[in-house]
C-alpha cells in the first residue's frame, strides 16, 4: 500500500473475524483508530465494501469513512447517512427461500433489500441439500443468482456487484487517478479483486480458498497487522 493507492476492505472475515452470530461482529478495539489514520494518509480513499446492509455495516465502522454496502448497491460519504431506500426482493421469491429456510432447524434467512441472505453456520451440515433447494427456487428469476459464501448463500439480483461497485468508486473523487487496492476474503470479493487487478491495480485474498487475487494473507490480523504499519509510517 501507498499513499496514491485508493484501498476497499471487506468487512467480515478481513477487518474482523467471523462469528457464528454476525450480530456479534465488531472490529476489536483500537482497529477504528487505525482505520481512520489509514484514510487519513489516503487522503480519504479508503472504503469498506460489505454484503451487509449499509444501515448495519455503519453501526459497526467508523461513519468518517466511505462505506459501500448492500454488495454496493447503497453508499455513504464520510461523515453522510444514505437516504435512498431499496427495493425489495421479488416477493414470489422471498416466499420460496423463507420457506426453504424454515425447513431446516439452524438455518436463517437475511432480507436486505433485494439481496436474500441464507444462513446455515449453525446447521452445517446441509449445505448440499440447502443449494439445491436454493438453486430451483432462484431457477425462475432471470436477473438472480446465487452466490456460495463462507456458510452463506445469497441470492443476488446482478446489480449488486462489488466489482462494478469499485469501478463506479474510482471514477470520482477521492478514489480518481488512483491505483485500486482490493482486500477481501470470500467469493462475494471475487468480482471486486477482479476489477481491481482489471484497473492495474492489487488484489489480495485473505485466507484459504481458489481466488482471482494474485496476492494472500493468511488471516485478519494479517490484515491488521498491514494496515496498523501503514497507518504508522
Amino acid at each position: 500500500m501507498s499513499p496514491n493507492d485508493a484501498v476497499f476492505l471487506d468487512f467480515d472475515g478481513t477487518l474482523a473475524g467471523l462469528q457464528d452470530d454476525a450480530d456479534t461482529v465488531f472490529l476489536v478495539q483500537g482497529m477504528d483508530q487505525v482505520l481512520r489514520a489509514c484514510a487519513h494518509r489516503l487522503d480519504g480513499a479508503l472504503a469498506v465494501m460489505s454484503g451487509r446492509d449499509l444501515d448495519d455495516l455503519s453501526r459497526r465502522v467508523p461513519d468518517s469513512l466511505w462505506r459501500f454496502g448492500n454488495h454496493g448497491l447503497r453508499a455513504s460519504a464520510p461523515g453522510g447517512r444514505a437516504t435512498e431506500s431499496l427495493t425489495a426482493a421479488p416477493s414470489g421469491l422471498l416466499a420460496a427461500l423463507s420457506e426453504i429456510s424454515d425447513t431446516y432447524a439452524g438455518v436463517r434467512l437475511e432480507p436486505k433489500g433485494p439481496v436474500l441472505a441464507v444462513h446455515y453456520r449453525a446447521a452445517p451440515g446441509v449445505e448440499v441439500e440447502l443449494k439445491s433447494a436454493l438453486s430451483d427456487a432462484i431457477a425462475p428469476f432471470a436477473d438472480y443468482s446465487l452466490q456460495h459464501g463462507k456458510m452463506v448463500f445469497e441470492a443476488k439480483p446482478s446489480a449488486a456487484n462489488k466489482g462494478a461497485c469499485l469501478l463506479r468508486a474510482m471514477q470520482s473523487r477521492p478514489f480518481l487517478e488512483r491505483r485500486p487496492v482490493m482486500i477481501g476474503d470470500d467469493t462475494t470479493d471475487e468480482d471486486a479483486f477482479a476489477a481491481a487487478q482489471s484497473a492495474g491495480g492489487i488484489a489480495v485474498k485473505v485466507g484459504e480458498g481458489a481466488t482471482v487475487a494474485l496476492h494472500h494473507m493468511d488471516s485478519v490480523q494479517d490484515v491488521h497487522a498491514l494496515l496498523k504499519e501503514f497507518a504508522s509510517t
